[in-house]
């Protein structure tokens, strides 16, 4: 005698074909030509394994009870594959993190260093992850890279600090996490970096006459900063330097390269700290000189990457500032601030780079 269903039975069987009939009517025809797989979570559990290779359009073609009586398949995967078909219903993927507070639309902050909710790649689907693939091409910013867009480059394997956004364009969620190069971490820095730049750019029309620049924020202030300066009869005094543009940039140093730099850098500079030697810092670390100038040198490392215009930039301030008179206290410090973020040693390989065409290598 066949077992009468029970009343979580019915109300299940209803829920399938309630979401069977809104998908098969849906505008959205595409999506029932894409696998359940598309839309399963690495934090899912009890998925339905014997129906994820199959798409949309062939599910939908069963009924419940056929469906029901594949092998392997008991009322909990029968749960979990129309939690599956609800989520493959809805437009917009599913939240990974908390809402951030919209940026005014003129420079959006890529890199303040904070998180405004805890991201959990476990919850980016295939579909979440083509969506967010689809705003970086709306938008035509590829080009970006990932260490330029990313919250702290603490965080970020050096190895893909210069990795455009489009590397990772026309590969799955599945083929990025089967990169031998890319392990769980480097994948969640990817994630979370495309997330970002969904967010803030999400609501933007790229086919509208204005556009958003992504840039880091401390980048955007003080470029403002120097436009404002040009616009003077006057030069700006040492102390509105160091505040306008010397400190923000020891803050991003703190963010990226951690409290050890941004100290050294500090002292070098003479800003928030005494001024001091290589030598006595040096013998304040208990390490070597050799060691020390290692760590300025990230300095310059981290610059590339978040603000590559900034050699021109600070050059050219301080050529104007030596046309209109500065003071001494002034042009030392920028002379002083363009030496640690942007070594005479290192132009030559900056100019010859510049020359020649980008590649990236994986």
């Amino acid at each position: 005698m066949a077992k009468s269903p029970s009343a979580d039975d019915v109300k299940l069987m209803n829920s399938f074909e309630a979401i069977r009939k809104t998908l098969l009517a849906s505008p959205r025809q595409d999506r029932l030509h894409k696998p359940l797989a598309y839309w399963a979570l690495p934090s899912d559990r009890r998925l339905p394994l014997a129906f994820l290779s199959y798409t949309l359009h062939e599910l939908l073609q069963q009924t419940y009870d056929e469906l029901a009586s594949t092998a392997g398949i008991g009322r909990k995967k029968m749960q979990s594959l129309v939690k599956l078909l609800h989520r493959a219903a809805k437009d917009e993927p599913v939240a990974v993190a908390a809402p951030e507070v919209a940026e005014e639309p003129a420079v959006i902050a890529a890199s303040n260093g904070h998180h405004d909710g805890p991201f959990d790649p476990g919850m980016v689907s295939e579909f979440t992850w083509a969506k967010w693939c689809q705003t970086v091409r709306a938008h035509g910013i590829g080009h970006e890279l990932i260490g330029r867009l990313a919250p702290s480059l603490q965080s970020v394997p050096t190895v893909i600090w210069n990795t455009p956004l489009s590397f990772y364009l026309d590969m799955t969620l599945a083929e990025m996490r089967q990169l031998k190069t890319h392990g769980e971490k480097r994948v969640r820095v990817v994630l979370e970096v495309f997330h970002r730049v969904h967010q803030m750019l999400t609501r933007v029309d790229p086919a509208r006459g204005l556009t958003i620049r992504l840039t880091p924020r401390f980048v955007g202030q003080i470029e403002d900063w120097i436009h404002e300066v040009y616009s003077r009869k006057f030069p700006p005094a040492v102390n509105e330097l160091e505040e306008r543009m010397v400190q923000p940039i020891l803050s991003q140093l703190e963010i990226d390269a951690g409290t050890t730099v941004a100290a050294i850098a500090r002292a070098r500079l003479g800003v928030g700290a005494d001024h001091q030697s290589v030598r006595n810092q040096a013998r304040q670390l208990g390490v070597t000189r050799a060691r020390i100038y290692q760590l300025l040198e990230d300095c310059h490392h981290v610059m590339q990457v978040r603000w590559p215009d900034g050699r021109r930039q600070i050059d050219e301030l301080a050529q104007w500032l030596d046309q209109n008179n500065s003071s001494a206290d002034c042009a030392n410090q920028i002379a002083s601030l363009r030496e640690l973020l942007y070594p005479l040693k290192f132009d030559s390989v900056a100019e010859h780079l510049i020359a020649q065409p980008t590649r990236h290598r994986d």
